[in-house]
């Protein structure tokens, strides 16, 4: 019996059209909720870590000190869990998809703004003089 059903799907498969897309040749469909990949714009991120606390498979790695926003391409899923909790909406998800790799690698490094630092409030509308050094 098993034979039989195993022969349908041979002659089934072999006189229809493929499931699959040829990827590269034929491009996929994209849509607004397409995930390809993770993009920073470095000159809004506030070194807060809250998309590296969000990230399920640590993907990212923020260093406040040194002031960079790392990201291993290899490590993240796409799972967009890092977009949706940025403060700043410096992160975002594109449809784009990443290129294939052929070695181990994919880390990319950005040095990014930080926080923006405070200065004194002026009273009466006068600046505070800078302190002198000795």
């Amino acid at each position: 019996m098993t034979f039989f059903q195993m022969t349908k799907t041979i002659i089934k498969n072999l006189f229809s059209r493929p499931a699959t897309l040829m990827y590269p040749a034929k491009p996929a469909k994209k849509t607004p909720l397409t995930r390809g990949h993770v993009s920073l714009n470095p000159a809004g991120c506030i070194t807060c870590r809250s998309c590296q606390r969000k990230c399920p498979t640590g993907a990212i790695c923020v260093e406040v000190k040194e002031k960079t926003w790392q990201i291993d391409n290899m490590r993240c899923v796409v799972c967009a869990a890092c977009v949706d909790v940025c403060p700043t909406k410096c992160l975002t998800m594109e449809t784009q998809y990443r290129p294939a790799m052929t070695a181990r690698g994919g880390m990319e490094k950005f040095t990014v703004a930080g926080p923006k630092k405070k200065e004194p409030a002026a009273t009466d509308g006068v600046k505070p003089a800078p302190a002198k050094k000795e």
